[in-house]
């Protein structure tokens, strides 16, 4: 019997010939009263006033067990360890036998013994029970159990046994072990605050209960597996098929369809079917039967068994951009009322309802959308998205934002900003259609949020503005001017807030210091002057009084708005040597410190802009998990299409480096010495646990968004041991270098870490998966951030499948173990061609300079 090949009605369980582990089992407590012999028992037999029952504490019990079948032993016995008891008998001790689950025969048993010391270099048991380890359904039993034990006796393992662990009884305590049991399986609902109250009744019954009985009972505990465990022997192996040969058909025959090749034959074409996009009829009414509105009111009261919850749950898990089959449509609407509870439900009903028809569209959307639990950030974004349709469902997304803080806010504003083009309002629905779908096409109030959002917060509005201002510039014009009247919106949403107006001045002022900073990149950038007078000309352009940039009133940088300068700092303004010529600006602060920025004409910096949201993001989610990688993940902002600016932050290219100390732990001895360091290898301690850190993290966090083209120009490193990448011209699996490697550790980083075989790399190797493993309970998250982004004209995201790159680096396909071990593997590869490539690349740079 072999209910895996029954199609007729799904089941989900496990083989027993499929269970490679050893058998365990945890002998957990005893319970009930011993009563001390009697006086004139002990006159007949004086050798038992040194039984253990006898002394006044509790006596040194111990356990020995063993599996049999057919009246044959399969283990020899084994015993619990010694354990010296204070207030009751726990040993709460696993035992693991030296058999594999698959090899149990179906009436295997293990005997139960308590032993109690008898006298001198004896023992007598206190009594015995047998357990029998598969059930009436030839299930593999599970769980915690308690066996009566049958006293003064020894556990009979015998196919009849005397001492069965269970004859029956029915008292209290045991009905109520089996509503726990019940419970536990999820058959009985739960009300955590009901639920506290019936277990704390519990524990008072079971007190009770125990003082009155003469019985005495050992509680043991078996592995709790996912699924139930049916017997099954292992199947033997198949017989090889005998090949066949087809002979060839007559002349004139017919001629299979195996013969022809649809592909490449010059003289068959396809014909379009007009109809292949319409729902089959017969599909249709089974579905407006199964969804009949008939039966809400069942549908309410309806609760899923153990089976469904467990299909519900991996439906819940799925990535976002899973199909959902009909089938699994149709159990989520069925369970809809029941999944209103579950936050990870909302975005699987939405896609599961049928959205051209109004009554299901009217009970989504008004019946239970306002019945649903508070959902979480990502699935609002995943709502935000160019699938959601009705306003209504969109409103409650944006309901949902407006939990988080400014700052959280921040770290999604650029993904919400695309979201804007999704609107309805935005892509010119009207209500033509929505009599006949129920289908609202109002405004969400996306828009309104972000503009209010934005103008109570000075610098969540100055960050608003900027991508405001890039947005304008779309080559559609209908989002063109949908951007422009937002940004009209907003001004004179700001012009009504406190100091409105000088809010105003500044954004008008900061558009101004970009204009003059463009100006200046671009004029620079088409000069055929050598790098030195350029330099010259950008230093004297700012020192010129006429400019007005060595002084200015405090401004809020439009980069960091939390930054204010009081101008520029003419000496230190510098241009990169670069095709683009660069230019570094040293801005002066209000605080009397310094803020470098890079400013870039002629580069569109969206796609970096994107990655380092997206890096300030995970190492957020890092950091909310306690784990610190030290990562640095500067400021960018596009200010246009074609050009931005970047924080500059003071390092040395791994190139530079190499060349001028040979390796980074001379670079890092050199800035950070330490003499007396232990392992260390000359540095402070704390440099090097920095170093360790920012290695990790970023391996980590430039896998997932899959960065490419490195080399040792765009990695870096700072002084104190901040290591971090920067030039984010490729991502998502896109590189000009053939073959790159998926994890980007370059044989540097190691030797910096004292080598592959140091603790450091060792390290280094543990960070990197606890960092894996923390991001990867964020994929959604990360996925639906991306997925917003994809009408954003970033050329990467634009030219790449962009959720089969993301659902590839977390691999959700596999458990978390499984997960580790193919991250490791890839850290293990390395590519010897990408070393050559690298010094390749040293060699252009060197020609170009």
């Amino acid at each position: 019997m072999d209910a895996g090949k029954d199609t007729t009605k799904d089941v989900t369980f496990a083989k027993l010939s499929d269970l490679k582990f050893p058998v365990t089992v945890r002998i957990s407590q005893l319970e009930g009263t011993r009563k001390p012999r009697d006086f004139s028992e002990l006159i007949v037999h004086p050798e038992l006033r040194f039984a253990g029952v006898q002394s006044e504490t509790l006596s040194d019990l111990y356990v020995t067990c063993q599996i049999l079948a057919d009246n044959k032993p399969l283990t020899i016995p084994y015993r619990t360890c010694f354990k010296a008891f204070k207030n009751n008998y726990t040993w709460n001790e696993w035992i693991t036998f030296p058999i594999k689950y698959c090899d149990l025969p179906l009436n295997s048993q293990i005997t139960f013994t308590v032993w109690d010391i008898a006298g001198p270099r004896s023992a007598v048991p206190v009594g015995g029970s047998t357990f029998k380890m598969f059930g009436k359904k030839w299930t593999l039993r599970r769980g915690k159990h308690r066996l009566l034990l049958w006293p003064e006796q020894e556990a009979d393992g015998s196919v009849e046994s005397r001492t069965p662990s269970k004859v029956g009884l029915k008292d209290e305590m045991g009905r109520l072990e089996k509503l726990v049991k019940k419970f536990e399986r999820g058959d009985l609902p739960k009300q955590d605050w009901l639920d506290k109250l019936a277990f704390r009744r519990m524990e008072e019954t079971h007190a009770a209960e125990t003082e009155k009985s003469n019985s005495l009972f050992l509680y043991i505990d078996l592995p709790r597996f996912d699924f139930p465990v049916i017997f099954s022997e292992p199947e033997s192996a198949p017989t090889p098929a005998t090949s066949v040969v087809v002979p060839n058909p007559p002349p004139g025959g017919p001629i299979t369809s195996a013969l022809i090749n649809f592909n490449t034959d010059p003289n068959l074409w396809a014909v379009l079917d007009p109809e292949i996009a319409r729902e089959n009829p017969v599909e249709d009414k089974h579905r407006r039967l199964v969804r009949s509105h008939r039966t809400g009111p069942l549908d309410r009261e309806l609760k899923p068994n153990a089976d469904i919850r467990d299909e519900l749950s991996e439906i819940l898990n799925y990535a976002p951009t899973q199909l959902l089959t009909s089938e699994e449509k149709d159990l989520i609407w069925q369970f809809r009322f029941y999944l209103t509870r579950d936050k990870r439900g909302l975005t699987k009903f939405i896609k599961s309802v049928t959205w051209r028809d109004a009554t299901e569209v009217k009970q989504a959307v008004e019946v239970l959308l306002p019945m649903w639990t508070d959902i979480e950030m990502d699935d609002a974004l995943e709502l935000l998205g160019p699938g959601t349709v009705d306003s209504r469902v969109r409103a409650f997304a944006v309901r949902q934002l407006a939990r988080a803080d400014d700052d959280e806010l921040l770290l999604y504003l650029l993904q919400l900003v695309q979201a804007l083009k999704f609107e309805n309002t935005a892509s010119g629905r009207t209500m033509r259609s929505t009599s006949r779908s129920g289908i609202s096409y109002d405004d969400s109030g996306l828009a309104d949020f972000l503009i209010d959002r934005g103008a109570r917060n000075p610098v969540l509005g100055n960050r608003f503005y900027w991508y405001l201002m890039v947005e304008m510039e779309d080559k559609d014009k209908t989002l063109g001017e949908l951007y422009k009247r937002l940004t009209w919106s907003f001004m004179n949403k700001i012009i009504q807030m406190e100091n409105g107006a000088d809010r105003r001045d500044i954004l008008r002022r900061q558009g101004e210091l970009v204009a003059t900073l463009s100006a200046r990149a671009k004029e620079l950038r088409a000069s055929k002057d050598s790098r030195p007078k350029k330099i010259d000309k950008l230093r004297a352009f700012i020192a010129d009084p006429k400019n007005n940039l060595m002084s200015m009133s405090p401004l809020p940088l439009p980069l960091n708005a939390r930054v204010e300068i009081t101008g520029l700092v003419a000496e230190k303004c510098s241009v990169f040597k670069s095709n683009l010529s660069p230019l570094l600006i040293y801005f002066q602060c209000s605080d009397g410190g310094e803020y470098p920025i890079i400013f870039k004409n002629g580069d569109d910096m969206r796609q970096d802009q994107l990655v380092i949201q997206l890096f300030t993001l995970m190492d957020r989610l890092l950091r909310k998990e306690m784990l610190d990688l030290k990562l640095t993940p500067y400021n960018v902002l596009a200010t246009s299409t074609l050009e931005g600016m970047a924080q500059f932050i003071p390092s040395k290219t791994i190139a530079a480096i190499v060349s001028e100390h040979a390796t980074l732990l001379n670079y890092l001895r050199a800035h950070n010495p330490d003499e007396g360091s232990v392992g260390t290898y000359g540095v402070t301690p704390s440099v090097i646990d920095t170093f360790v850190r920012s290695c990790a993290g970023y391996c980590v966090v430039t896998y997932i968004l899959g960065v490419g083209d490195r080399h040792l120009d765009n990695l870096l490193l700072t002084p104190d041991g901040h290591f971090f990448h920067v030039d984010f011209g490729y991502i998502l699996g896109r590189d000009p270098k053939p073959f790159p490697p998926l994890v980007k550790v370059c044989k540097e980083m190691v030797d910096g870490m004292g080598g592959a075989g140091s603790s450091h790399y060792a390290r280094f190797k543990n960070l990197c998966f606890t960092a894996f493993t923390i991001l990867r309970k964020s994929a959604n998250l990360i996925f639906n951030l991306m997925s917003l982004m994809v009408d954003a004209n970033i050329p990467d995201i634009q030219h790449g499948n962009v959720h089969e790159q993301i659902r590839d680096k977390f691999q959700l396909d596999l458990t978390e173990e499984e997960a580790i071990k193919h991250f490791e593997t890839l850290l293990n590869e390395t590519s010897y061609f990408t070393v050559v490539l690298d010094r390749i690349h040293d060699l252009a740079q060197y020609w170009r300079s």
